[in-house]
């Protein structure tokens, strides 16, 4: 299985898309930024991601936090300021990573999907939706960010 640099080597990812909602007629553009870090000594990884999307001055903010890490699956954790904190499960194969919330308590589920398309780069897609149909549907990519000197 080849090694999939996002999400589970340390580094900073960049990316761009466009998103959705079912209330709007219109795209919006957003950009995001991935830092992820070491594992932790217990194989965990607890990631921030940043979305800035146009037109709106807020940066939003989730914490993911991977763990239970083993060569096809993982447990994964959401937390935001909207969400509050929702647990899910994922999959990962030579060319995909993929998880997905179901969360019916809470009136939401949702996934993301990421396919490689090369060493440092993935594109994706997710839809999140919650019971009052409220939908969300985002198209993007991701990309290691260059390494500064």
């Amino acid at each position: 299985m080849s090694k999939h640099k996002f999400i589970f080597t340390p580094g900073h990812w960049l990316g761009e898309g466009k998103i959705n909602l079912n209330m709007m007629d219109e795209s919006l553009s957003f950009f995001t930024r991935w830092k992820i870090p070491e594992r932790d000594p217990s194989g965990r990884v607890e990631c921030v991601q940043e979305i800035q999307v146009a037109g709106l001055s807020d940066l939003m903010l989730n914490e993911f936090i991977f763990s239970d890490i083993t060569s096809g699956n993982f447990n994964i954790e959401l937390e935001n300021q909207s969400l509050g904190r929702v647990i899910g499960s994922g999959i990962r194969s030579d060319s995909i990573i993929a998880w997905e919330f179901r969360m019916p308590e809470h009136g939401f589920e949702g996934f993301e999907f990421y396919e490689k398309t090369g060493d440092d780069e993935y594109k994706m897609h997710a839809e999140y939706a919650t019971n009052d149909e409220f939908r969300t549907v985002i198209h993007g990519r991701v990309w290691k960010q260059a390494a500064k000197d």
